[in-house]
């Protein structure tokens, strides 16, 4: 389980990517929906696959908490092989991933 300072460096990369996206183009680009205004994991499934990764969402769209709406806009996300590498760098790792890169090690 992250600790809340992983969970903070995750939160501002992802954000740093998500600006840097929108300013010079990469990464995923995509158009929220009016169902997913109270659903981030919603996103986080039709982008990555897995509900599970909806902090990405909340990162990239500037939320605060996962009880805040997300009104209709582009958002600007990491690929899913960015948002490994950035899961990576900053910590933030379930233990099963934290199992998986160790075991590739």
């Amino acid at each position: 389980m992250p600790t809340p300072s992983e969970t903070n460096a995750f939160i501002q990369a992802v954000r740093r990517e998500a600006n840097r996206f929108a300013a010079h183009g990469g990464g995923v680009r995509y158009d929220t929906k009016p169902d997913e205004r109270y659903d981030l994991t919603l996103i986080a499934y039709r982008v990555y696959g897995s509900r599970h990764e909806f902090m990405a969402i909340l990162a990239a769209a500037g939320l605060d908490s996962v009880e805040q709406v997300i009104p209709e806009q582009t958002l600007y996300l990491p690929t899913l092989s960015q948002l490994h590498s950035i899961k990576r760098s900053t910590g933030y790792l379930t233990d099963a991933e934290k199992a998986l890169y160790a075991s590739l090690n």
